[in-house]
């Protein structure tokens, strides 16, 4: 068993930066692979994006070269680094991870892009 807890969420205005922190219940090393999703009331949740323990990330077409995904075993975090955010990226955005064959979520941080 283990939780997810998201945090870094807020209001920023177009073009702006924010990091998205989230910190499992146990050691990260533990996990597979971890990822970052969002969604947006009336639609699905989609993949924005994804990184295996080895290192290896993917990304949406709509955030590469914009965010960038990194896992920190030292701090026992993951993050989601996104700079030049637009309205359209608003949403709640969600960890998940892969701890053997169970798939955990946190319960999500609000981002809001706007002027």
């Amino acid at each position: 068993q283990a939780r997810l807890v998201e945090s870094g969420g807020d209001l920023v205005q177009p073009g702006g930066s924010l990091r998205l922190s989230c910190i499992p219940s146990t050691r990260i090393s533990n996990f597979g692979e971890m990822g970052w999703y969002r969604q947006v009331p009336g639609k699905e949740r989609e993949l924005v994006a994804t990184i295996t323990g080895g290192g290896r990330t993917n990304y949406a077409d709509s955030v590469k070269g914009r965010f960038t995904i990194s896992r920190d075993n030292a701090k026992n975090t993951m993050y989601l680094q996104m700079i030049s955010l637009k309205p359209e990226d608003t949403a709640v955005y969600y960890c998940k991870a892969r701890l053997g064959i169970t798939t955990y979520w946190g319960q999500g941080t609000q981002v809001t892009v706007a002027s």
